[in-house]
């Protein structure tokens, strides 16, 4: 069960959004909102405390006061305030807004966002500015997309988490997508890895296989994004090192999305 989200803000209008996103989780899920600013330096503490005070008064005048949340400033770099809220409080999923970019555009290469996913190994849901929580309510963006190596990967709590984001979504359609060159194909443990997949969601969830060539992860991907408009979710796996999905190019496509993105650490 989601019990805990953490929101850092940075009072942007992507950061509000998500912050009402991650409401909308939390409700669903009787879980806790913490909400969270850093400033590497501050005169005034009481003054981002009482903008705070702001995101939670809202938070409980569009959902209710059964919606607990608590307000945190911190002196400190962002990412290592995380880092210690993973190691000191138990928080199963960060929210964080990002303006997106287009096409090539690799605008936010360096941004607060692509850190926190770089470091961090709780489950990132990055909501760009333009997704709305409504969406998910919406059969025409109910299609959510693993994209996977098929590589194995010990990550239960990352799998347990997405199911229950499932849940939240009307008819939810999970596409298991996997990019590879032409002219290829799946090893025999590729293969055990991508039935346990379509498997371990259960059966109240609709799953298929979806195969792209191409030589390039990313292409791929943006190519079957482009084709499928239906798309309300993309899914990734981090991992340190080896295999197709890198950090740098889970990274890279939170620079480019237009859509929520779940990164699960592996």
């Amino acid at each position: 069960m989601i019990q805990k989200i953490v929101v850092p803000v940075d009072f942007s209008i992507e950061a509000e959004n998500a912050l009402l996103f991650a409401a909308e989780i939390a409700k669903r899920n009787s879980a806790k909102l913490l909400i969270l600013h850093t400033e590497p330096s501050t005169d005034n503490p009481d003054l981002e405390s009482q903008k705070l005070k702001y995101f939670e008064m809202k938070v409980h005048n569009l959902f209710g006061s059964e919606v607990p949340c608590q307000t945190l400033v911190l002196v400190d770099d962002l990412v290592s305030a995380i880092e210690m809220m993973e190691k000191n409080h138990s928080c199963d999923l960060i929210v964080m807004g990002t303006k997106g970019a287009s096409g090539l555009k690799k605008l936010l290469i360096g941004s607060n966002t692509v850190r926190v996913l770089a470091a961090i190994k709780t489950p990132v849901l990055v909501i760009p500015g333009t997704a709305k929580f409504n969406d998910f309510n919406k059969t025409g963006k109910n299609r959510v997309v693993l994209a996977t190596d098929l590589e194995e990967t010990q990550n239960e709590s990352g799998y347990n988490l997405l199911t229950e984001i499932l849940k939240l979504m009307l008819e939810p359609k999970l596409r298991i997508l996997h990019v590879r060159p032409k002219n290829t194909s799946l090893n025999p443990m590729q293969q055990l890895q991508r039935s346990a997949l379509l498997s371990s969601f259960g059966e109240e969830v609709e799953t298929e296989r979806i195969t792209v060539f191409s030589d390039h992860v990313m292409d791929g991907i943006n190519f079957y994004l482009d084709k499928n408009t239906d798309t309300g979710l993309i899914v990734m796996i981090a991992r340190d090192t080896g295999g197709l999905f890198q950090k740098h190019l889970t990274r890279e496509m939170a620079s480019i999305t237009h859509y929520p993105l779940l990164v699960l650490n592996e």
